[in-house]
Protein backbone atom coordinates (compact mmCIF):
# COMPACT_ATOMS: atom_id res chain seq x y z
CA UNK A 1 0.00 0.00 0.00
CA UNK A 2 3.20 2.42 0.55
CA UNK A 3 4.66 1.51 -2.67
CA UNK A 4 1.23 2.59 -4.09
CA UNK A 5 0.80 5.78 -2.30
CA UNK A 6 -2.02 5.32 -0.55
CA UNK A 7 -2.50 7.41 2.48
CA UNK A 8 -5.44 5.23 4.55
CA UNK A 9 -6.84 2.07 5.11
CA UNK A 10 -9.86 1.28 6.07
CA UNK A 11 -10.33 -1.97 8.23
CA UNK A 12 -12.26 -4.05 10.72
CA UNK A 13 -11.65 -4.81 14.20
CA UNK A 14 -13.41 -8.29 15.29
CA UNK A 15 -14.81 -7.62 18.67
CA UNK A 16 -14.11 -11.70 19.11
CA UNK A 17 -10.84 -11.27 18.45
CA UNK A 18 -10.03 -8.76 21.15
CA UNK A 19 -12.64 -9.69 23.70
CA UNK A 20 -13.85 -13.75 22.95
CA UNK A 21 -16.82 -13.50 24.80
CA UNK A 22 -18.12 -10.10 24.08
CA UNK A 23 -17.96 -8.80 27.46
CA UNK A 24 -15.35 -10.30 29.56
CA UNK A 25 -11.16 -10.60 29.84
CA UNK A 26 -9.43 -8.52 26.80
CA UNK A 27 -7.22 -10.99 24.38
CA UNK A 28 -3.71 -10.01 24.87
CA UNK A 29 -2.61 -11.60 21.49
CA UNK A 30 -6.18 -9.66 19.95
CA UNK A 31 -4.76 -7.16 21.18
CA UNK A 32 -1.04 -7.19 20.06
CA UNK A 33 -2.52 -8.42 16.58
CA UNK A 34 -4.47 -4.69 16.36
CA UNK A 35 -1.52 -2.69 17.29
CA UNK A 36 1.33 -4.47 15.59
CA UNK A 37 -1.07 -3.64 12.40
CA UNK A 38 -1.72 -0.11 13.33
CA UNK A 39 1.73 0.40 13.96
CA UNK A 40 2.65 -0.39 10.75
CA UNK A 41 -0.04 1.43 8.72
CA UNK A 42 1.34 4.43 11.04
CA UNK A 43 4.90 4.04 10.10
CA UNK A 44 4.68 3.80 6.99
CA UNK A 45 2.49 7.19 6.94
CA UNK A 46 -1.13 5.32 6.26
CA UNK A 47 -3.70 6.65 8.35
CA UNK A 48 -6.13 3.97 10.09
CA UNK A 49 -9.39 4.09 9.56
CA UNK A 50 -11.30 1.44 11.89
CA UNK A 51 -14.51 -0.11 12.11
CA UNK A 52 -15.81 -1.87 14.81
CA UNK A 53 -18.48 -4.08 14.04
CA UNK A 54 -18.52 -5.40 10.58
CA UNK A 55 -21.48 -7.98 11.01
CA UNK A 56 -19.70 -9.86 13.39
CA UNK A 57 -21.11 -9.76 16.63
CA UNK A 58 -19.47 -12.35 18.98
CA UNK A 59 -21.50 -15.65 19.40
CA UNK A 60 -21.29 -15.79 22.88
CA UNK A 61 -23.14 -12.93 23.25
CA UNK A 62 -25.63 -13.82 20.60
CA UNK A 63 -25.97 -17.22 22.45
CA UNK A 64 -26.52 -15.30 25.50
CA UNK A 65 -29.01 -12.88 24.87
CA UNK A 66 -29.84 -12.69 21.30
CA UNK A 67 -27.17 -10.41 20.39
CA UNK A 68 -28.49 -7.15 18.35
CA UNK A 69 -32.10 -8.00 19.28
CA UNK A 70 -31.62 -7.49 22.48
CA UNK A 71 -30.85 -3.51 24.36
CA UNK A 72 -28.03 -5.24 26.19
CA UNK A 73 -26.05 -5.11 23.79
CA UNK A 74 -25.78 -1.75 23.78
CA UNK A 75 -23.66 -1.59 27.20
CA UNK A 76 -21.25 -4.39 26.11
CA UNK A 77 -21.00 -2.46 22.54
CA UNK A 78 -20.08 0.63 24.74
CA UNK A 79 -17.93 -1.51 26.92
CA UNK A 80 -16.18 -2.55 23.60
CA UNK A 81 -15.98 0.39 21.68
CA UNK A 82 -14.36 1.72 25.79
CA UNK A 83 -11.65 -0.91 25.01
CA UNK A 84 -10.46 0.23 21.00
CA UNK A 85 -10.12 3.84 22.35
CA UNK A 86 -8.46 3.43 25.04
CA UNK A 87 -6.18 1.14 23.65
CA UNK A 88 -5.98 2.26 19.83
CA UNK A 89 -7.23 6.37 19.88
CA UNK A 90 -4.07 7.64 20.25
CA UNK A 91 -2.76 6.48 16.65
CA UNK A 92 -6.74 6.38 15.03
CA UNK A 93 -8.57 9.03 14.35
CA UNK A 94 -11.10 7.69 12.45
CA UNK A 95 -13.50 5.87 13.49
CA UNK A 96 -16.72 3.58 12.08
CA UNK A 97 -19.38 2.18 14.64
CA UNK A 98 -20.98 -0.03 12.61
CA UNK A 99 -20.41 -0.91 8.87
CA UNK A 100 -23.30 -1.25 6.51
CA UNK A 101 -26.26 -1.05 9.33
CA UNK A 102 -28.72 -1.11 6.83
CA UNK A 103 -27.64 -4.79 5.07
CA UNK A 104 -26.98 -6.43 8.61
CA UNK A 105 -30.57 -5.14 9.81
CA UNK A 106 -32.08 -6.28 6.17
CA UNK A 107 -30.40 -8.93 5.51
CA UNK A 108 -29.72 -10.85 8.93
CA UNK A 109 -32.99 -10.23 10.19
CA UNK A 110 -35.38 -9.78 7.66
CA UNK A 111 -34.19 -12.19 4.62
CA UNK A 112 -31.98 -14.11 6.62
CA UNK A 113 -28.91 -14.64 4.35
CA UNK A 114 -26.56 -12.77 6.49
CA UNK A 115 -25.66 -13.86 9.61
CA UNK A 116 -26.87 -14.74 12.45
CA UNK A 117 -29.74 -15.75 9.56
CA UNK A 118 -32.84 -15.12 11.84
CA UNK A 119 -36.01 -14.35 10.08
CA UNK A 120 -39.55 -15.47 9.82
CA UNK A 121 -39.75 -18.87 7.45
CA UNK A 122 -38.81 -18.60 3.92
CA UNK A 123 -39.03 -20.85 0.98
CA UNK A 124 -35.54 -19.98 0.44
CA UNK A 125 -33.62 -19.35 3.38
CA UNK A 126 -33.84 -21.97 6.83
CA UNK A 127 -34.00 -19.49 9.28
CA UNK A 128 -34.71 -21.46 12.55
CA UNK A 129 -35.76 -18.45 14.53
CA UNK A 130 -36.61 -14.82 14.04
CA UNK A 131 -39.56 -12.40 12.96
CA UNK A 132 -38.93 -10.18 10.13
CA UNK A 133 -42.10 -8.26 10.52
CA UNK A 134 -40.13 -6.65 14.60
CA UNK A 135 -36.53 -7.59 14.12
CA UNK A 136 -35.03 -5.42 11.82
CA UNK A 137 -36.39 -2.35 13.17
CA UNK A 138 -35.38 -3.72 16.77
CA UNK A 139 -31.88 -4.59 15.35
CA UNK A 140 -31.58 -1.09 13.87
CA UNK A 141 -32.85 0.83 16.54
CA UNK A 142 -30.06 -0.88 19.38
CA UNK A 143 -27.71 -0.05 17.11
CA UNK A 144 -28.22 3.71 16.46
CA UNK A 145 -28.41 3.46 20.58
CA UNK A 146 -25.05 1.43 20.60
CA UNK A 147 -23.57 4.28 18.07
CA UNK A 148 -24.98 7.32 19.98
CA UNK A 149 -23.40 5.26 23.78
CA UNK A 150 -20.34 4.41 22.19
CA UNK A 151 -20.28 8.43 20.84
CA UNK A 152 -20.98 9.98 23.95
CA UNK A 153 -18.00 7.96 25.70
CA UNK A 154 -15.78 9.03 23.20
CA UNK A 155 -16.68 12.50 23.01
CA UNK A 156 -16.80 12.53 27.21
CA UNK A 157 -13.47 10.64 27.59
CA UNK A 158 -11.06 11.05 24.88
CA UNK A 159 -11.69 13.28 22.07
CA UNK A 160 -9.76 16.69 23.41
CA UNK A 161 -7.00 14.00 24.32
CA UNK A 162 -7.09 12.20 20.86
CA UNK A 163 -8.81 14.30 18.22
CA UNK A 164 -10.14 11.94 16.70
CA UNK A 165 -13.46 11.74 14.46
CA UNK A 166 -16.67 8.63 14.94
CA UNK A 167 -19.23 8.04 12.32
CA UNK A 168 -21.26 5.16 10.84
CA UNK A 169 -21.55 3.34 7.55
CA UNK A 170 -24.47 2.66 5.11
CA UNK A 171 -24.93 0.80 2.40
CA UNK A 172 -27.39 3.29 -0.62
CA UNK A 173 -28.67 3.13 -3.42
CA UNK A 174 -30.25 5.27 -6.30
CA UNK A 175 -33.73 5.24 -6.38
CA UNK A 176 -35.33 6.37 -9.56
CA UNK A 177 -39.07 6.58 -10.03
CA UNK A 178 -39.96 4.00 -13.10
CA UNK A 179 -42.36 5.87 -14.54
CA UNK A 180 -43.23 9.78 -13.76
CA UNK A 181 -46.57 9.13 -12.04
CA UNK A 182 -47.11 10.72 -8.94
CA UNK A 183 -47.31 7.21 -7.35
CA UNK A 184 -43.60 5.99 -8.48
CA UNK A 185 -42.57 9.51 -7.64
CA UNK A 186 -43.45 8.99 -3.83
CA UNK A 187 -42.45 4.98 -4.07
CA UNK A 188 -38.91 6.48 -4.99
CA UNK A 189 -38.93 8.55 -1.97
CA UNK A 190 -40.30 5.71 0.65
CA UNK A 191 -37.56 3.27 -0.61
CA UNK A 192 -34.79 6.23 0.52
CA UNK A 193 -36.62 6.83 3.92
CA UNK A 194 -36.39 2.67 4.28
CA UNK A 195 -32.76 2.41 3.47
CA UNK A 196 -31.07 5.56 4.22
CA UNK A 197 -33.43 7.61 6.24
CA UNK A 198 -33.90 4.68 8.41
CA UNK A 199 -30.58 5.05 9.90
CA UNK A 200 -30.23 9.08 8.63
CA UNK A 201 -32.91 10.47 9.66
CA UNK A 202 -32.61 9.65 13.94
CA UNK A 203 -28.97 10.76 13.64
CA UNK A 204 -30.17 14.38 12.18
CA UNK A 205 -33.89 14.69 13.46
CA UNK A 206 -33.77 12.37 16.55
CA UNK A 207 -36.77 10.30 14.91
CA UNK A 208 -37.41 7.91 12.05
CA UNK A 209 -39.06 8.55 8.84
CA UNK A 210 -42.94 9.75 8.42
CA UNK A 211 -43.46 7.15 6.45
CA UNK A 212 -41.97 4.36 8.38
CA UNK A 213 -44.38 5.49 10.74
CA UNK A 214 -47.15 4.98 8.81
CA UNK A 215 -46.58 1.69 7.28
CA UNK A 216 -44.62 0.27 9.98
CA UNK A 217 -47.26 1.45 13.02
CA UNK A 218 -46.91 0.02 16.46
CA UNK A 219 -43.81 -2.47 15.27
CA UNK A 220 -41.39 0.25 14.82
CA UNK A 221 -40.12 1.46 18.05
CA UNK A 222 -39.76 4.59 19.64
CA UNK A 223 -37.26 7.25 21.13
CA UNK A 224 -37.83 8.26 24.18
CA UNK A 225 -36.66 12.36 24.51
CA UNK A 226 -33.35 11.45 26.24
CA UNK A 227 -32.75 8.70 23.37
CA UNK A 228 -33.22 10.90 21.13
CA UNK A 229 -31.15 13.57 22.08
CA UNK A 230 -28.60 10.96 22.19
CA UNK A 231 -29.17 9.91 19.02
CA UNK A 232 -29.37 13.20 17.10
CA UNK A 233 -25.96 14.61 16.22
CA UNK A 234 -24.19 12.01 16.94
CA UNK A 235 -22.48 11.50 13.55
CA UNK A 236 -19.19 13.15 13.04
CA UNK A 237 -19.15 11.91 9.26
CA UNK A 238 -21.27 9.49 7.20
CA UNK A 239 -19.86 6.15 5.29
CA UNK A 240 -21.50 5.76 1.90
CA UNK A 241 -20.97 2.59 0.15
CA UNK A 242 -22.45 2.62 -2.92
CA UNK A 243 -22.77 0.10 -5.95
CA UNK A 244 -25.72 0.22 -8.36
CA UNK A 245 -29.45 1.82 -8.49
CA UNK A 246 -33.08 1.13 -9.11
CA UNK A 247 -35.60 2.26 -11.05
CA UNK A 248 -38.49 1.81 -8.43
CA UNK A 249 -42.75 0.90 -8.64
CA UNK A 250 -45.30 1.49 -6.13
CA UNK A 251 -46.33 -1.25 -5.01
CA UNK A 252 -49.92 -0.89 -2.74
CA UNK A 253 -50.67 -3.85 -2.67
CA UNK A 254 -47.66 -5.25 -0.46
CA UNK A 255 -48.83 -3.40 2.62
CA UNK A 256 -52.19 -5.77 2.71
CA UNK A 257 -50.10 -8.78 3.64
CA UNK A 258 -50.65 -10.35 6.52
CA UNK A 259 -47.51 -10.41 8.99
CA UNK A 260 -45.88 -7.78 6.89
CA UNK A 261 -41.94 -7.87 7.34
CA UNK A 262 -39.74 -4.90 5.90
CA UNK A 263 -39.49 -5.46 1.91
CA UNK A 264 -43.79 -5.22 2.37
CA UNK A 265 -43.81 -2.59 4.47
CA UNK A 266 -41.69 -0.65 2.08
CA UNK A 267 -44.24 -1.55 -0.72
CA UNK A 268 -42.07 -0.53 -3.61
CA UNK A 269 -40.95 -2.98 -6.32
CA UNK A 270 -37.34 -2.70 -7.37
CA UNK A 271 -35.98 -3.05 -11.07
CA UNK A 272 -32.24 -3.29 -11.23
CA UNK A 273 -30.39 -0.93 -13.87
CA UNK A 274 -29.55 -4.17 -15.61
CA UNK A 275 -32.45 -6.57 -16.57
CA UNK A 276 -31.41 -10.29 -18.06
CA UNK A 277 -28.31 -8.48 -19.05
CA UNK A 278 -29.77 -5.38 -20.44
CA UNK A 279 -28.40 -2.29 -19.43
CA UNK A 280 -31.04 0.44 -18.83
CA UNK A 281 -29.67 3.86 -19.26
CA UNK A 282 -27.42 3.28 -15.80
CA UNK A 283 -25.44 7.02 -16.52
CA UNK A 284 -29.25 8.68 -16.42
CA UNK A 285 -29.71 6.90 -13.33
CA UNK A 286 -26.34 7.24 -11.47
CA UNK A 287 -26.37 11.34 -12.08
CA UNK A 288 -30.02 11.67 -11.20
CA UNK A 289 -29.25 9.81 -8.21
CA UNK A 290 -26.49 12.25 -7.78
CA UNK A 291 -28.50 15.25 -8.18
CA UNK A 292 -30.89 14.49 -5.40
CA UNK A 293 -28.56 15.31 -3.20
CA UNK A 294 -27.06 18.95 -5.27
CA UNK A 295 -29.35 21.62 -5.96
CA UNK A 296 -29.59 23.20 -9.36
CA UNK A 297 -28.01 19.92 -10.78
CA UNK A 298 -28.83 18.91 -14.14
CA UNK A 299 -27.93 15.68 -16.27
CA UNK A 300 -25.39 17.70 -17.79
CA UNK A 301 -24.01 20.04 -15.19
CA UNK A 302 -22.53 17.17 -12.95
CA UNK A 303 -19.86 15.30 -14.31
CA UNK A 304 -20.18 11.62 -12.44
CA UNK A 305 -16.55 12.05 -11.09
CA UNK A 306 -17.61 15.17 -9.03
CA UNK A 307 -20.23 12.81 -7.35
CA UNK A 308 -18.94 11.05 -4.62
CA UNK A 309 -21.25 7.74 -4.65
CA UNK A 310 -20.04 7.16 -7.90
Amino acid sequence: MSKMGLDAYRFSISWSRLIPDGNGPINPKGLQYYNNLINELTNQGIQPHVTLNHWDLPQALEDEYGGWVSRRVIKDFTAYADVCFREFGDRVKHWTTVNEGNVCSMGGYDAGFLPPQRCSSSPIFNCSKGNSSTEPYLVTHHMLLAHASATRLYRKMYKVKQQGFIGFNLLVFGFVPLTNTSEDIIAAQRAQDFYLGWFLNPFIFGEYPATMKKNVGSRLPFFTSREANMVKGSLDFLGINFYYSFYVKNNAKSLQQKNRDYTADMAVELTPYTVNGTSTDEVKVKHEFCCSFFPDCSLHSLPLTSCLFV
